[in-house]
């Protein structure tokens, strides 16, 4: 066992350690927070319903439904707005600083909530607009956080490293939901919002201890032009483009955590606990999968992988959506966890190994405006379909339609299903100028 954790070579790098502890820290604040504003806008709207005209027809929809999928709205407009930001700050300035400064931000934004809840004043509009700012945060965050990576450890151990963070924020997201939901069942949900504040705190004071800061030596300028480029750059190779497409659609369709609350609470029976319990079982999944992959050598047939794991993610989805026991509910939905673990590294190691340093930001502020926008309108695609057809119909034809989008893509695309492994990446990336 010894011999297979030595695999673990990213750890080795000083500067990734830190970053891979203020990753964990950063993901439980982040999941906290997140399990605690679903069940809050859930509590305060359950049992509520409106009518909504539609060409002459009255249709009844659940308030709790439409106000859960309306969260994802809330979570894509900062998305939207500043993915491509993002990736220019990225580019052109410290990234140590940039994720410093934007945890900080975060961890403003969990007090706030935790203030609010404690003094009794918040609603949903409040949670509404602190969860769009928190969205902004990580926004910003997200493609120094991922470029940064590529700084710190050698070339060969990229995959590892990806790996490796992949699976510590899988810890975090398996024990941030228990924990929450073991306290929204004794005390009030401001205490959740605190402890996601102290973590993000800790992230941001483990990121400090990062010395490659990460900034170019001939950094990008800010115009539309450097922009540009990147957005050309990232649409021009179509390994890149098809497999940040599938992801988008496959997320959009198949995104079930959104109606977390409504399947543990009104279809499985469960209170506050047993929501938090349910809440694991996707991280549990992916948890899982990203130790299997951190002790392994490179993936073989990646290509194949990709897209099995694609259809699988859609299929587990749908039969989570059909069922009523509670131990098939959990192992379908962890395996949709696993499914998205794996085809997260191939993604994420084909993309930063094909894009050079300079233009990284740039890229993965482009994937930002896929795999983030997708989930998210996904949860609103959802949380609508819910409101008028129920929740299990809503996750099972979305899940459905991506398994089927994956078949569509292995017959289309066929460089995607040959891709091998960082192999077929040895060709010199296309360069870019600033």
């Amino acid at each position: 066992m010894s011999r297979k954790f030595s695999r673990m070579v990213a750890l080795r790098y000083r500067d990734f350690r830190f970053l891979w502890i203020g990753e964990m820290a950063a993901t439980a604040g982040r999941q906290m927070q997140l399990f605690a504003v679903n069940w809050h806008v859930f509590e305060l709207l359950r049992g509520q319903s409106f009518t909504l005209s539609l060409f002459g027809n009255a249709i009844e929809m659940g308030s709790e439904a439409f106000g859960l999928g309306l969260l994802g709205l809330t979570r894509v407009i900062p998305v939207l707005l500043f993915a491509l930001a993002g990736g220019l700050l990225a580019d052109r300035f410290d990234r140590r600083s940039v994720m410093l400064m934007m945890r900080l931000l975060a961890a403003l934004v969990a007090l706030a909530l935790a203030a609010l809840t404690v003094a009794d004043r918040i609603d949903v509009g409040m949670i509404y607009a602190l969860t769009a700012l928190g969205a902004a945060a990580i926004t910003l965050d997200f493609p120094a956080r991922q470029s940064i990576e590529a700084n710190l450890v050698a070339a060969r151990h990229l995959s590892n490293a990806i790996s490796l963070n992949m699976l510590v924020t899988k810890i975090a997201t398996v024990l941030a939901p228990a924990l929450a939901g073991l306290l929204l069942a004794s005390f009030n949900i401001g205490l959740v919002y605190a402890i996601g504040a102290a973590a993000f705190l800790a992230g941001a004071a483990s990121i400090g201890g990062i010395r490659q800061r990460g900034k170019r030596t001939r950094p990008a300028r800010i115009n539309w032009r450097t922009l540009v480029l990147g957005i050309r750059f990232t649409f021009g190779k179509r390994i890149i483009m098809g497999t940040m497409l599938l992801d988008f659609f496959a997320t959009f369709l198949a995104s079930a955590r959104t109606l977390l609350p409504i399947v543990a609470g009104d279809i499985l029976g469960l209170g506050a606990f047993g929501y938090g319990m349910l809440a694991t079982a996707q991280p549990v999944g992916g948890l899982l999968a990203g130790l299997f992959l951190s002790l392994r050598a490179e993936l073989k047939r990646q290509g194949v992988v990709f897209l099995v794991c694609v259809a699988i993610y859609g299929l587990a989805t749908a039969v989570f959506g059909l069922s009523t026991s509670i131990v098939l509910s959990y192992l379908v939905f962890a395996m949709t966890g696993a499914a998205d673990i794996i085809s997260s590294v191939i993604r994420g190691t084909i993309r930063q190994l094909m894009t050079p340093d300079k233009l990284r930001g740039r890229m993965v502020s482009v994937n930002m405006l896929f795999f983030m926008t997708g989930p998210q309108l996904g949860e609103l695609r959802a949380g609508i379909a819910a409101s008028i057809l129920g929740a299990p119909l809503a996750i099972f034809g979305g899940g459905l339609a991506a398994a089927l989008l994956a078949a569509l893509v292995a017959w289309r695309f066929p460089s995607i299903r040959r891709f091998d492994s960082a192999a077929d990446l040895k060709r010199k990336p296309a360069r870019g100028r600033d």
